[in-house]
């Protein structure tokens, strides 16, 4: 009997709508999975771990600065202080007969207060005393009156003439303290010479 019909298979082929075997699914495909939907996320992280990974390298070579270098030390208080003559001044109430007064005004330029701690002069007759006492703080930028009271207590241990005469003062700041002799010039030598003149004319040397 002869015929069309369907034709069958043979043995060990199969029909081509047939899908093959997949197999196992390779690990891959289950990353990209995974990976699919946080890859904003991880892009972010990657991006931001990066940025301060770097900036951490950058912060670490980084030039290093100097340290800024010290403040100057403050002046020493002979270089900022001037001691300036002003006049004869009346000798203290109840003052001896050898007794007299002169002013000088002491003025502070620049740097920290300065302190007197002790006013002098040289010769071995006369003795000091002022008014204000040391000791005593004058502040930078601003002077202050000094009155100075002189007793003779030995004629024969001052000069007649005094040609050249200096006050001794002692200063103090956060620097030093300095012993300075100011020469207050030829004003102060001629009102000192006529002092001590009026307070021994009388009496021997």
């Amino acid at each position: 009997m002869s015929g069309v019909g369907p034709v069958e298979p043979g043995e060990g082929t199969r029909a081509g709508d047939d899908d093959p075997d997949p197999g196992p699914t390779h690990p891959r495909g289950r990353l990209a999975r995974l990976y699919g939907p946080h890859r904003r996320m991880f892009l972010t992280t990657t991006t931001v771990a990066a940025l301060l990974a770097g900036g951490g390298y950058l912060y670490a070579t980084r030039p290093q600065k100097p340290p800024p270098p010290p403040p100057p030390p403050p002046p020493y208080p002979s270089q900022v202080v001037d001691i300036s003559y002003l006049d004869a001044e009346p000798a203290p109430p109840n003052a001896s007969p050898r007794s007299f007064g002169l002013s000088v005004v002491l003025s502070v330029q620049s740097g920290p207060p300065v302190t007197v701690t002790r006013i002098a002069q040289p010769y071995a007759g006369l003795s000091v005393t002022s008014s204000p006492r040391p000791p005593f703080r004058t502040k930078a930028g601003s002077a202050r009156k000094i009155d100075i009271a002189m007793h003779v207590t030995e004629c024969g241990k001052v000069p007649e003439n005094a040609g050249l005469p200096f006050l001794d003062v002692t200063l103090r700041n956060t620097r030093a303290i300095e012993p300075h002799s100011y020469i207050l010039g030829s004003r102060y030598a001629h009102d000192l010479s006529a002092a001590l003149h009026v307070a021994c004319g009388n009496r021997s040397r």
